[in-house]
This record gives C-alpha cells, sequence and structure tokens, in this order.
C-alpha cells in the first residue's frame, strides 16, 4: 500500500490573485485553510484550499498532483465537484453562512476566499463546558442554523456535515454555518449516498452510495447536534444503531435537564428512518423558532453572551 505523504501547505508570503498568505491555520480531510491578507483592501481573509489528504501532494511548483497516478481521476473528479459546490454557495446570501468572498483557480486546485471572522467553535466550546448547555442558548444557536439550513434546502442544496465544529460563535451567540465543502447539488431529485462522513452525526443513508440522502439527512446531524450540546457525548454511530440502538431517547434520559418539547424535537431529528424524521430543515424550525423568546426559558439560562466576550478565535 503506498504511504500517504504528508500534506505541505503554501509558503507565508505566497501571492494568490490580491491575496498574501500570512500562515495555515487549520487542516481538514479535503483542504488546507489559511489566513491571508488582501492587499486591495488590507483586511485579513480566510482562503480554503482544496487538497484531499489520501490522494493528494504538492510538487516543487506548488501545484497539486495526485500521490500516484492512480488517483488522477479521483483528484480530477474531487476537484470538479469543488468548483461546482463553491459556484452554488456562492449564490447563497444568509447572515449565518459563511460568505464567498472570492474564487481563486491557481496551482491546478482551487481557492475559496472568506471573510476573517472572530469568535469561537461551538465544538471547542461544548469540549470545555462538557455538555449540558441551557435551552436559551441551544435555541439562539440552532434556530438560526436551521434557518439557513432551509434556505439550502430550498435551493436544493444539502451541508452533509452539520456538526458542532462546523459552527463558529461570533459576539452575542450568532452562529455561522462553516465548511461548506461537503455541499451537495440536488440537480436530479435524490441524491445518493457515500459522502463526507462523520460518525454520530452522519445518519444512516449517508454511509451506503444507494442511500437515498436529502434534507432530512441534515436534520439527523442537527439533532445528533443538539443531543451532543446536551449530554456531553456524541451520539451511537448510526450504523451500530442500526445493529443495536443503544442510544436512550432523549425524552427519558433527559427529561430532568429539558423541555419537553425539545427532547421531542431531538428524538424525532434522530430517527433511524429517513421517513420518520423532519423531512427538511423548514419543518424541524417550525417547532423549534416559537421557543426562541420565550419569557420561562429565559430563568433557565445557564450561559450567557458574556462569557464568549473576550475569547476569539478564527475559523
Amino acid at each position: 500500500m503506498t504511504p500517504v505523504a504528508a500534506r505541505e501547505t503554501l509558503r507565508p508570503g505566497t501571492l494568490l490573485g490580491s491575496y498574501r498568505i500570512l500562515k495555515s491555520i487549520a487542516k481538514g480531510g479535503f483542504s488546507l485553510i489559511y489566513l491571508a491578507l488582501d492587499e486591495n483592501s488590507g483586511e485579513e481573509v480566510v482562503i480554503k484550499e482544496y487538497m484531499p489528504k489520501k490522494i493528494a501532494s504538492r510538487d516543487p511548483d506548488q501545484r497539486i498532483i495526485p500521490i500516484t497516478p492512480d488517483y488522477t481521476e479521483n483528484l480530477h473528479h474531487g476537484r470538479k465537484l469543488f468548483f461546482q459546490e463553491v459556484k452554488a454557495l456562492a449564490s447563497l446570501k444568509h447572515p449565518n453562512i459563511v460568505r464567498v468572498l472570492a474564487f481563486l483557480l491557481a496551482n491546478d486546485t482551487g481557492y475559496l476566499v472568506m471573510p476573517n471572522e472572530r469568535g469561537r467553535n461551538l465544538g471547542s466550546y461544548l469540549h470545555e463546558r462538557k455538555g449540558g448547555l441551557s435551552t436559551t442558548f441551544l435555541l439562539e444557536v440552532f434556530v438560526p442554523v436551521l434557518d439557513a439550513l432551509a434556505l439550502m434546502h430550498r435551493r436544493a442544496m444539502l451541508h452533509l456535515d452539520v456538526k458542532p465544529g462546523n459552527i463558529h460563535l461570533r459576539h452575542g451567540n450568532q452562529p455561522l454555518l462553516l465548511d461548506l465543502g461537503a455541499v451537495h447539488p440536488l440537480n436530479r431529485g435524490r441524491a445518493r449516498g457515500g459522502q463526507v462522513i462523520t460518525a454520530g452525526y452522519s445518519p444512516v443513508e449517508q454511509y451506503f452510495r444507494a442511500g437515498q440522502v436529502g434534507p432530512w439527512t441534515d436534520v439527523y446531524a442537527v439533532g445528533a447536534s443538539l443531543r451532543t450540546c446536551m449530554d456531553g457525548r456524541t451520539p451511537q454511530p448510526a450504523p451500530d444503531r442500526q445493529k443495536e440502538d443503544k442510544l436512550l431517547p432523549a425524552k427519558e434520559a433527559l427529561k430532568d435537564r429539558y423541555p419537553p418539547f425539545l427532547l421531542e424535537a431531538v428524538d424525532w431529528s434522530l430517527a433511524m428512518d429517513p421517513a420518520q424524521r423532519p423531512q427538511d430543515a423548514t419543518e424541524l424550525l417550525n417547532v423549534l423558532a416559537p421557543h426562541l423568546d420565550d419569557p420561562q426559558l429565559s430563568r433557565l439560562t445557564q450561559e450567557t453572551s458574556s462569557e464568549l466576550l473576550g475569547e476569539s478565535r478564527r475559523i
């Protein structure tokens, strides 16, 4: 088996159009993330470079090439999908979806340019808190996320990688849905599975190419994210649940800590059978949104926006 080469990042100072790379700030399975400076405006931006971990490497001229010739077609196909998906994302205008500032082609790959939003990652915040996030906090974060997903679903697009680590918290707990690289256009009805997988958050239909993914797939991931925020543990992976479901319903496991409407919504979203879930983000949003400004819930708030003030982290 061919060993996977370490992915080299672009060197600081590298110029991509008007954007100068300052440093590498993150790595994902399919991309490298950089902080850069827009030399036209003087603003810092975040740039995402398409470079899949298992099949690509960088040559001395900084071009992205397959690790072996066997991966040439895979790399070409993945790059084509990345271009298509970024084009679709650029059409989305929503305050809770990361904006596309520009898209560049260079080094035989693509570069997605986004604003550098200050704040912190929900996944990191959750790790520190060990779960137990309040109902008010969860509604403040997930109602806007569902609204963003509802727009995507109306545009026949799926996110396919919703999880706490892909939700960025700005000032006042205002969420930003990140890492749209897995987004899948539904051009011809229902799409098939076999997409990006995150254990615990991806429903069973996402694991198999014969699986029929749809808006209900994102709904499962939202339910799993809410459940993680509640009990501090990632839910049992869907294939394991299919064999032996050990995930206690939220309305049983957490009945003394959260209101019935929220627990029922989480259990509904986490149904193993896609037909038994809310069929899109709007359906779940309509259940949760009316409770967003409920004064009774305000008394139960354990977190306040001030906890996030003074703390900042780049995407």
